[in-house]
């Protein structure tokens, strides 16, 4: 289980000898693929582990961010309160692939969700220009994080309107400048296209969710394009009819919220559970966390290939997304169940026709259910009440 950690160390060792022409640091396992942050953040490993030779020291810092993540994990389905207790044994202690993920294989990916759940947490605080720039942190340790980007997006607009959103964006932006900014500097080429490189091809030989197909499908650029557009597609229907509750146009978020009907002079939390409340019963908390759940599972659905380490970009948001639609005390059993055959999946290695087929299907009752469990229901679409009475109420009265 060392050969991921000995390559990053590698290629951390070559930024302490010098190097800043990304093209050239490269480990055992081949060149380095991830954004600045990932070398930062490995390069303070690497000094606290002794040049990266104490792996049982790795290993336990490792354990403290297991810890960490459940932490804010855990506060965030507290704010949501939507799971049920028992759900968090399974959370907890019935994942060996997330347990070998983070103690005994030390990736980065498990860095780079502990950030962004930080991130999540400064967000339902409505710290939004911190939460932003954690998120951007989190992007660069691992360009997985960009999937829960449009539903950010779609949020900062919502909250922000399009004049409010653009400085938000230039945080995370600069963010990614600066940490960038050695590689940048030398070989700006050769740093954005490894770092950030969207068109790398993966390996059948390790694909947990495509082992079904024939490789030459797996790897055609057809294919690729395919998800793409599915996964486009995806994002605009939830976008479209699911985050977006008004009855006016979509196009209104770029609108200052103050001008939109109805009017809402402060669009925080409150607003937010008037409009979630037209949706489905989801408190204010839990109609964020939707969103930004729900954008990085339609990216996981859509994905041209999911390795092994991959689950932990998913799999602590899972029992949210089972339960945030409304359950029947019958209904509990079978997403239990679920939840035990997309483990079952993770596990199978090497991943096999059936676990691969069976994956995709637990993942299309999940979108199912998301779809059909959030449709909006026939209200009357009607403002929240307003503390000032309005010149319409008071002619009325």
């Amino acid at each position: 289980t060392e050969i991921d950690w000995k390559a990053y160390m590698q290629e951390v060792e070559g930024f302490v000898n010098g190097t800043l022409d990304y093209t050239q640091l490269k480990g055992d396992t081949g060149p380095l693929v991830y954004p600045a942050g990932f070398v930062y953040v490995f390069l303070g490993l690497y000094y606290a582990t002794g040049r990266g030779s104490d792996i049982r020291l790795a290993q336990y810092l490792f354990a403290g961010l297991y810890l960490l993540n459940l932490l804010l994990v855990f506060r965030i389905y507290c704010r949501t309160n939507k799971v049920p207790p028992y759900v968090f044994f399974f959370m907890c202690c019935a994942s060996y692939r997330i347990h070998s993920i983070f103690v005994l294989r030390l990736f980065n990916d498990p860095v780079a969700m502990a950030i962004l759940f930080l991130a999540i947490n400064l967000f339902l605080e409505e710290h939004w220009s911190w939460g932003c720039l954690l998120f951007s942190l989190a992007v660069s340790v691992k360009m997985n994080i960009l999937l829960f980007a449009p539903g950010l997006l779609f949020l900062l607009l919502q909250r922000f309107g399009l004049l409010g959103c653009i400085p938000k964006l230039c945080i995370c932006a600069l963010l990614q400048v600066v940490l960038g900014l050695p590689f940048l500097l030398v070989n700006p080429v050769g740093y954005l296209t490894r770092s950030f490189d969207l068109g790398r091809q993966f390996q059948f030989k390790w694909t947990v969710n495509w082992r079904f197909l024939p490789e030459e499908v797996f790897q055609n650029r057809v294919f690729h394009a395919a998800l793409l557009l599915a996964h486009l597609s995806g994002l605009g229907l939830f976008a479209l009819h699911r985050w977006h509750s008004s009855k006016e146009n979509i196009l209104t978020l770029l609108k200052d919220p103050a001008k939109r009907k109805p009017a809402s002079p402060h669009l925080t939390v409150n607003n937010i559970l008037w409009q979630a409340s037209h949706v489905c019963p989801l408190n204010a908390g839990a109609w964020i966390v939707f969103i930004l759940f729900s954008s990085n599972f339609l990216g996981v659905c859509c994905s041209r290939s999911l390795h092994y380490q991959f689950y932990v970009w998913y799999f602590h948001t899972l029992p949210y997304l089972l339960w945030c639609t409304p359950t029947t005390k019958l209904a509990h059993m079978p997403k239990v169940l679920l939840l035990g055959v997309i483990e079952l999946c993770w596990n199978t290695y090497p991943s096999t026709v059936c676990s691969s087929l069976s994956l995709h299907i637990c993942h299309g009752l999940i979108l199912l259910q998301l779809w059909y469990g959030t449709a909006p229901s026939p209200v009357s679409r009607t403002p929240p009440p307003s503390r000032k009475p309005t010149a319409m109420s008071k002619k009325a009265q």
